[in-house]
C-alpha cells in the first residue's frame, strides 16, 4: 500500500513538472498570488474559459424568480458577475477584484435577505458544512437557492484523482468535517457526493427545509483536457463542441467529473 501511494505521488510530481501551466509552478495555493494567477490563468485559456462561461449559464438558469441579492462565494478567480450583473462577489481572505470577504461559515447577511447562493469548486474545500447550510437556510428567502459546481464520485473520477490530483476525493470520510490547514489546500473532493448522494437520506433529515432539486453529473474529459488552472491545455479551444458531442456518448453515472446541485429553500 505505501509502495502504491509513493508511485502515485511520483507519476504526479511527474505530470506536474511536464504539464504544469507556466504561471502555476511551485506556488503554496492558499497564497492569495495563486488565486490572482488564476484569475489570469481563466481568461487567458480559451478552452477553459468557454467552460466556466458554460458552467455559468447552467447556474444562472437555475437562479430562482424571486427578488433579492445572489451572492457568489469564492469569487477570485472566475468571472460570474460578468455574465450575471448585480452580483455581490466575495473571498475568503482580500482580492482586489471582489466586493466582500468572508467565510461561508459566518454569512454578514440578515435573515431572509438573499436570492441565492452561487458557488463552483468552493463546497468540497468548506471544513464545517453543516454550518455553511444552516448559514444558508437563515439567508435564504424562501424559495431561494443555493446553485453549486462541484467533482462527483464516479469510477472514472476516482481514477484520476487517485492518479493525477493532489486533492484527496475520500469517499470513506465517516463525517462531514475535515481539518481546516488553509482555505484552499484544506478539501476533500468527495464531500459533495458524500452529503448530496452517499448521506442523502441524513441530509434530508437534518435539513428538511432544504430540497435538492437538481443534481446532475457531467462533463467527463473537458475540464481535463482543458488542462483546467494548473496545467496547460491538451486540446484547442476549438475542439469543444465537437469534445462536448463526445461526451454525450459516455454514461455520466460511470464517467462524470462534475456534478450541478442546487438545493431550494421550502419555506
Amino acid at each position: 500500500m505505501a509502495n502504491s501511494s509513493m508511485k502515485n505521488d511520483e507519476r504526479k510530481g511527474f505530470l506536474n513538472e511536464i504539464l504544469a501551466y507556466p504561471d502555476a509552478v511551485n506556488l503554496n495555493v492558499d497564497d492569495p498570488q495563486v488565486t490572482y494567477q488564476r484569475h489570469a490563468i481563466i481568461r487567458e485559456k480559451r478552452f477553459l474559459h468557454a467552460i466556466y462561461q458554460e458552467w455559468y449559464s447552467m447556474q444562472i438558469a437555475q437562479l430562482p424568480v424571486i427578488p433579492g441579492k445572489v451572492l457568489e462565494i469564492g469569487s477570485g478567480a472566475g468571472f460570474f458577475d460578468e455574465v450575471n450583473k448585480r452580483t455581490i462577489t466575495s473571498e475568503i481572505f482580500f482580492c482586489p477584484f471582489v466586493d466582500a470577504i468572508l467565510d461561508g461559515v459566518r454569512l454578514p447577511f440578515p435573515d431572509e435577505s438573499l436570492r441565492a447562493i452561487v458557488m463552483t469548486d468552493v463546497f468540497h474545500h468548506i471544513p464545517d458544512v453543516e454550518q455553511f447550510l444552516r448559514e444558508g437556510m437563515r439567508s435564504l428567502k424562501p424559495g431561494g437557492r443555493v446553485i453549486m459546481i462541484e467533482p462527483w464520485v464516479t469510477r472514472w473520477s476516482r481514477w484520476v484523482m487517485d492518479h493525477f490530483h493532489s486533492e484527496p476525493m475520500d469517499v470513506e470520510m465517516e463525517t462531514w468535517q475535515f481539518p481546516s490547514y488553509g482555505p484552499l489546500s484544506s478539501s476533500n473532493q468527495a464531500l459533495p457526493w458524500i452529503v448530496f448522494q452517499r448521506d442523502r437520506e441524513i441530509f434530508e433529515q437534518k435539513y428538511p427545509d432544504l430540497k435538492i432539486t437538481a443534481q446532475t453529473p457531467f462533463m467527463p474529459f473537458r475540464y481535463l483536457l482543458s488542462g483546467g488552472v494548473s496545467m496547460r491545455s491538451l486540446a484547442p479551444a476549438g475542439c469543444n463542441s465537437f469534445l462536448k458531442r463526445v461526451e454525450k456518448c459516455f454514461n455520466p453515472k460511470n464517467w462524470a467529473m462534475f456534478a450541478l446541485i442546487v438545493l431550494e429553500k421550502t419555506q
